[in-house]
């Protein structure tokens, strides 16, 4: 986990700055684990164009990771990559 000059965990300083659908993505990994894209849109009720753009950027700033899936290679599971507890 990153930390600023003065001490303060940057992870927490990003989410902070999130949108609501992107603090919603990362709540959803968090409370569920991991998912697909489509398991985020479905738990979330958000398009999946917006989930798309939420993990874009969550990944941008290193709060989620992805992986490909090993059940079916087109799809990449996403989970939490920071301590929320």
């Amino acid at each position: 986990m990153a930390h600023r000059p003065d001490g303060e965990d940057t992870s927490r300083v990003a989410l902070t700055d999130l949108s609501p659908s992107e603090k919603l993505v990362v709540k959803t990994l968090q409370y569920e684990g991991e998912l697909t894209q489509g398991g985020l849109a479905e738990s979330t009720l958000l398009p999946s164009r917006t989930v798309r753009y939420a993990l874009t950027t969550l990944e941008e700033n290193d709060l989620v990771t992805s992986r490909i899936s090993f059940m079916d290679a087109r799809q990449r599971i996403y989970a939490l990559d920071v301590d929320l507890d």
